[in-house]
């Protein structure tokens, strides 16, 4: 070590500011066709590839601003929270995840629920939040979802539930399970009204939100290259140990084998869903 090394500094010190931190990026990159695309751009089209109109994971907010009409949803049961009844710690202990679950998505649970109107229509809406913890349906989205259908039934109107799930919360064992149970017990009180329910399935829809309420609506429609299952395809291959068809699981290949009614656009929903509600709602008339 050199003796200059030794010396105690004279008390002059530069000190270095830490750089700030870069926040969102402005451009991102399509997943499909690998084009840069401005972010703000990407958001006036509906969080869609400008491109190949490739469907981003838009934010459950942002869903229910282009599906309802202006300033007329209001939001119930924002303060349900989850609980930790198995006391669940893998690397981070159940309560840590969720608080920063809740950072990263600025939502308090993996679903939004509450009444608007779509083109002066009532209904009951539930929207999944993906960005927390991946839409993982536990107690209080389960919960959420069964009093959006319980709330249709009150009020005699339409339910909507726009999926995007990658299935039961693991960290709430049979908790999260029965929530399975829970909402199609619901949801058949609501069919035995003759009330309709409409199912919006985004990408991705798995686990047991596919194996529940999200494949059993009136009417069953998906966005393009949604992924739609249980199991994953890559689980599939390694337990059948056999290679898939080329698109299984992806919205156009469930429509091809009658697994759904329809795939359509973001852009189109909304004008579809009105259309198919002023046919329910003179359907129900005449029944009167």
């Amino acid at each position: 070590m050199s003796w200059r090394e030794n010396l105690k500094s004279p008390g002059i010190q530069t000190k270095t500011a830490k750089p700030p931190s870069p926040g969102p990026s402005l451009w991102t990159k399509c997943l499909s066709c690998g084009s840069i695309l401005y972010r703000v751009e990407i958001e006036k089209n509906l969080h869609c590839c400008l491109n190949c109109n490739y469907h981003f994971v838009i934010p459950a907010r942002k869903r229910i601003e282009f599906l309802l009409d202006p300033e007329s949803f209001v939001e119930f049961d924002a303060e349900l929270e989850a609980g930790d009844p198995l006391q669940f710690k893998d690397h981070k202990p159940y309560p840590k995840r969720i608080e920063e679950a809740k950072k990263k998505s600025s939502e308090s649970e993996a679903a939004i629920w509450g009444e608007g109107k779509i083109d002066g229509q009532r209904v009951s809406i539930g929207v999944f939040v993906f960005e927390f913890l991946g839409g993982s349906m536990g107690s209080v989205v389960g919960e959420k979802i069964t009093r959006c259908f319980e709330r249709a039934l009150q009020e005699k109107i339409p339910a909507i539930v726009v999926s995007s799930s990658g299935g039961a919360r693991m960290q709430e064992g049979i908790v999260s399970l029965m929530q399975m149970a829970k909402t199609c017990s619901a949801l058949e009180r609501l069919k035995g009204e003759g009330l309709p329910y409409i199912s919006i399935l985004a990408h991705p829809t798995t686990g047991g939100v596919a194996a529940s309420f999200s494949m059993l609506g009136d009417l069953n429609i998906a966005e393009p290259e949604a992924l739609i299952g249980f199991a994953g395809p890559r689980v599939i291959e390694q337990t059948i140990r056999q290679k898939l068809p080329e698109g299984f699981q992806k919205s156009a290949f469930l429509l091809e084998h009658g697994m759904l009614d329809q795939v359509v656009p973001r852009k189109d929903q909304r004008k579809l869903v009105s259309r198919v509600l002023r046919m329910a709602l003179h359907a129900r008339l005449q029944k009167v």
